[in-house]
């Protein structure tokens, strides 16, 4: 708690976000009873700021979506639970009525997950207090309220962008497989528990880039209906994340199949076959140059790195993946079993390789 209490204090970051949201969700609160139930004295003024604090949503589009698609329900629930306390004067026997079909109703797709409120507002038409037309018209009137102050409140202030959770998820993900690369390049690739380790954090690489496609996804909706990317005072991502996406996902691929098959030749009962220590040496001296361009691509992305760089890395990693061709197809050339291992490895590392040329190139046509 007081780790991130102190992250946030320090500067712009998650925890930051989360208590901004906090401070959000109870002023919307505070703004729709203060009018509601302290000043109008409204009937069922505890709707006004149930709705508002319910509605701080994490994207100013999600607040209008959500909130569209609440109020719906909650006045339907409304109406029907009304009118079968009117028509039927016992409340268990209306909620018997009324509720069964209201349940069916939070499953409609239209609805999506605001749909259970349609039962939730019927619950309170029927038990808190007597059942009249007036007292439901009150209701709905109070949700509407504070719909409107939590959605008003999400949006007009520090409306939230989650930019920044991309950009560090994404150059995360690009060091973590510049790590695994280099690991693998420097260490002992007879070791089979330190083998076990690379591909165990290869594994994690995909969750980690699943993550960045999710957050790309969230800053995207973040955006929508946002008046800081209206303004102008937050750029949108751009291409460059989603070049920078595709390539981890090159990343993970050839990260995952290189541990993979390390740890299969470093078993002790694999009958894998093993590289030449001579191609051992070349196949290292790749695997380091591709984390260095995967590094420096991260750096020249969303940092402060250099284009120049990152083209000359790429550059050098294609003339060390000719390099390695030949030294595999000449090594495999007459073992059916090298063939298989060594084609695998190499068709892995020509995708990333033009990936990387390719998101470069992109990038220069751009500038």
């Amino acid at each position: 708690m007081a780790w991130g209490v102190r992250r946030a204090w320090e500067g712009p970051s998650r925890e930051r976000d989360l208590i901004a949201q906090a401070a959000k969700a109870a002023l919307a609160a505070w703004i729709a009873w203060a009018v509601a139930g302290w000043w109008l004295h409204v009937p069922a003024a505890f709707v006004a700021p149930w709705v508002a604090v319910v509605l701080v949503e994490w994207t100013v589009y999600r607040s209008l979506a959500h909130g569209l698609q609440q109020l719906a329900a909650l006045a339907f629930g409304t109406v029907a639970a009304t009118a079968a306390g009117l028509l039927i004067s016992d409340t268990v026997a209306a909620m018997a009525v009324v509720l069964p079909p209201l349940m069916l109703l939070a499953h409609w797709r239209r609805l999506g997950a605001q749909g259970i409120y349609a039962a939730t507002g019927a619950l309170f038409a029927l038990t808190a207090g007597p059942v009249s037309v007036g007292a439901g018209a009150a209701r709905i009137g109070a949700a509407c309220f504070g719909a409107l102050v939590g959605i008003g409140v999400n949006a007009l202030i520090r409306p939230p962008v989650y930019l920044r959770d991309a950009r560090a998820l994404l150059q995360d993900a690009t060091d973590e497989a510049h790590d695994i690369l280099r690991a693998v390049a420097d260490g002992d690739a007879e070791d089979a528990e330190r083998a076990g380790v690379w591909h165990e954090r290869a594994l994690r690489l995909y969750g980690l880039v699943e993550q960045a496609h999710a957050t790309m996804a969230h800053t995207r909706e973040s955006l929508r209906v946002n008046l800081r990317h209206r303004t102008g005072s937050v750029p949108p991502p751009g291409r460059a994340y989603d070049d920078a996406l595709t390539v981890l996902d090159y990343a993970a691929v050839h990260t995952a199949g290189v541990t993979r098959t390390v740890l299969e030749v470093a078993s002790a009962d694999s009958s894998a076959p093993r590289l030449e220590r001579q191609l051992a040496c070349r196949y290292a001296e790749f695997l380091n140059r591709t984390a260095r361009a995967l590094r420096l691509y991260g750096h020249s992305r969303f940092g402060h790195g250099s284009d120049e760089a990152v083209r000359e890395a790429v550059e050098n990693l294609r003339d060390t993946l000719m390099d390695l061709r030949r030294g595999l197809i000449r090594s495999a050339s007459d073992d059916p079993d090298r063939v298989a291992a060594y084609g695998a490895l190499l068709t892995q590392a020509h995708r990333l390789a033009h990936q990387l040329e390719t998101s470069v190139r992109v990038s220069d046509l751009r500038t």
